[in-house]
């Protein structure tokens, strides 16, 4: 493989692996990048065998996994009245066009503020480095961002989750120790 096909696989793995990807939007993903001199079927055949590897190691995973923690997580923190996003995007501005869209659809009140990771802290929680989660309150003062955070951090440890925070509001919060095993059957925004 050149370079180029070598980042291209190294991007599909990410993709399979996170468990918000099949096939199709993987191939999509795919659309969305090739370039230079690359292989193409090679490239479409590794994202059917990634796949097929990932459904294999599945059948092992337990009943719940972190990742089906974390999706409880963000229903709680829903349920909360935050803007609760999974893979918002691929950065951080992506994922804040997302947080203003959410919040432009319902009514004001209806959200007091939101907690997102977006593309790039999925691929390394799929490479095993934990995830960061950003946060906010939508009227944007420290002290709601503080408790924001608070709600985040009290969420994540009542579902068995280890966090580290500063205690920063310009700090994200990072949950060091997560073992990222999304089924796709499973997968919940």
């Amino acid at each position: 493989m050149n370079e180029d096909e070598l980042y291209l696989a190294e991007q599909i793995k990410s993709w399979v692996w996170s468990g918000f990807y099949d096939s199709r939007a993987a191939n999509e993903c795919l659309d969305d990048v090739l370039d230079g001199d690359v292989d193409e079927a090679m490239l479409r055949d590794l994202i059917a065998q990634e796949l097929h590897k990932k459904q294999a190691q599945e059948k092992d995973w337990p009943l719940q996994t972190d990742c089906d923690r974390l999706d409880a997580v963000f229903a709680d923190l829903h349920g909360a009245m935050l803007i609760a996003l999974q893979n918002a995007g691929y950065t951080t501005d992506d994922a804040f066009d997302d947080v203003g869209e959410m919040h432009a659809q319902q009514p004001d009140g209806t959200y007091r503020g939101y907690c997102f990771y977006h593309g790039q802290d999925l691929e390394r929680a799929v490479a095993g480095e934990g995830i960061m989660l950003s946060f906010g309150d939508l009227q944007d003062t420290d002290e709601g961002k503080a408790a924001i955070a608070a709600l985040i951090i009290s969420t994540l440890q009542r579902h068995g989750f280890v966090t580290e925070w500063n205690g920063s509001v310009q700090t994200r919060i990072n949950v060091p120790h997560i073992h990222w095993q999304r089924r796709l059957a499973r997968q919940r925004a």
